[in-house]
């Protein structure tokens, strides 16, 4: 039998070829023709129409976060619909939900970056903003939980001269160190991508103010080739600081639970059951919000139905990662013989006080991913918007099933207390996501929502034939 040899040349032509296939069965990834700058561009100096009720609507329940938030900070989290044992509900609830939620925009934007794919540019400014803007509102939930919020520096190890120093034996430094970690480097990450579209905004601002704050943001880029290269070398290793704290963050966030004694809560799969939860939460976000930017703002030419379809395939394996773990969850309390761990996994959650919730968590997040093995239905653009609605509430389903759930079940049934969440508790939760969708708003009208200068560059890179794409 002869084996063929195939040099670098030739793996390199064979790659190309087989990426024509791919790109003359679904299309280009961006048309050819499209005006990209224009097209980004414009909306920040003429704001879209349906923006500024979106923006208005977003305000009111923004005022209703900050008069939850209030009435917690004066009267306490007694306001609250916590107990004992249901210690943590809504509150921690909303945090995990959220830290979840920012997963998916740095997995888009450097891991895909790291595995040269070049898809991701028609999303990657959408995803990253959304990272930052979960995360500041994931940051405000255990700030409010502390009790004394206004006391919440005592948990960064800051030269106190009271000799107050944070107990690193709690969990709560552990969250201090990892968000504000993967916060930090995700700012500087997503700060470092805009500077040439600042640049370029600058030069194309029709008011002399926009032209002056621009050029304040954009620390005098020109475009030369040395500034280039160096660009390029420091958003690759951004991209390479940014990776692992995908996986770091959440896994510290679960260790919150499995260090526990709780039912339900002390397991080894937590971490990676977490981490691949919240990227599945996270890209139904991005689909909630990259479909409407998409219409409101016409960059139907810029986001085409493959990147709808491709993030789809991305839901739908990052769905079946999530359906094995609750499998896997189920099993191991079985396995265990611990009838207080069997009772929490297999009679509790199924039939307890909250199985409605549940089977909603097992219809969101099991069921709804398995739309997408139809191709047709991968690139609607109305089913995957219903499809990441259900599929972003049925995380937080679970977030709650995980927290309430299992305090609310614990070992001894003398201790058993029902919990019901106030309108404090449905205030942040609505409010925060109308703080979110604020400040996604205030994003989409002064920052270009799509990167031109890796768009451009996608556009003119030349084709396997040789032709201009």
């Amino acid at each position: 039998m002869t084996v063929a040899v195939l040099d670098s040349d030739d793996r390199a032509a064979a790659r190309a070829e087989a990426r024509r296939i791919i790109e003359a069965a679904d299309g280009p990834i961006i048309h050819p023709d499209e005006p990209v700058i224009t097209r980004v561009l414009t909306p920040l100096w003429t704001p879209r129409a349906g923006w500024r009720p979106l923006f208005a609507v977003s305000a009111v329940f923004t005022v209703i976060f900050v008069v939850s938030a209030g009435i917690t900070v004066v009267r306490g989290i007694g306001s609250w619909g916590n107990n004992i044992p249901t210690a943590w509900a809504y509150g921690i609830t909303d945090f995990v939900w959220w830290i979840g939620i920012g997963h998916a925009g740095t997995f888009i934007s450097a891991f895909l970056l790291l595995l040269n794919q070049h898809w991701r540019a028609s999303i990657n400014r959408l995803a990253e903003a959304m990272t930052l803007f979960a995360l500041v509102n994931a940051m405000l939930f255990p700030i409010l939980h502390l009790g004394r919020p206004w006391l919440f520096y005592w948990l960064a190890p800051y030269p106190a001269t009271t000799g107050v120093w944070p107990n690193y034996l709690s969990s709560l430094p552990w969250d201090v160190v990892a968000i504000s970690t993967y916060f930090t480097v995700s700012l500087l990450f997503w700060y470092m991508g805009l500077v040439p579209d600042l640049a370029a905004a600058r030069d194309l601002a029709p008011e002399r103010w926009r032209r002056r704050i621009y050029g304040v943001f954009a620390l005098g880029w020109r475009g030369g080739a040395r500034e280039w290269r160096s660009y390029r070398l420091g958003y690759l290793l951004l991209a390479g600081l940014a990776t692992p704290l995908v996986v770091s963050v959440h896994s510290i966030v679960s260790l919150d639970f499995s260090i526990a004694q709780v039912p339900g809560w002390h397991s080894t799969i937590f971490p990676p059951y977490f981490v691949v939860g919240a990227i599945y939460s996270g890209f139904a976000m991005v689909l909630m919000l990259v479909i409407p930017v998409r219409r409101i703002f016409r960059f139907e030419r810029l986001i085409t139905p493959r990147h709808l379809e491709l993030i789809a395939i991305l839901l739908l394996a990052t769905g079946l990662l999530v359906t094995y773990s609750y499998l896997c969850e189920a099993f191991i309390s079985w396995y265990s013989g611990d009838r207080f761990e069997i009772y929490a996994m297999l009679v509790a959650r199924p039939a307890g006080p909250y199985a409605v919730i549940y089977w909603a968590m097992i219809a969101a997040n099991v069921v709804t991913p398995h739309l997408f093995w139809s191709k047709r239905l991968r690139r609607d653009p109305r089913v995957l918007f219903a499809a990441g609605v259900v599929i972003w509430a049925g995380m937080w389903c679970e977030r709650f099933i995980i927290i309430a759930g299992s305090l609310n079940r614990s070992f001894l049934p003398s201790s058993w207390h029902a919990y019901a969440p106030t309108l404090v508790d449905w205030g942040l939760l609505l409010g925060s996501i109308g703080l979110f969708a604020l400040l996604f708003l205030t994003f989409l009208r002064w920052v270009p929502a799509i990167p031109v200068s890796e768009m451009q560059e996608l556009q003119h890179r030349p084709s396997p034939t040789g032709a201009v794409r």
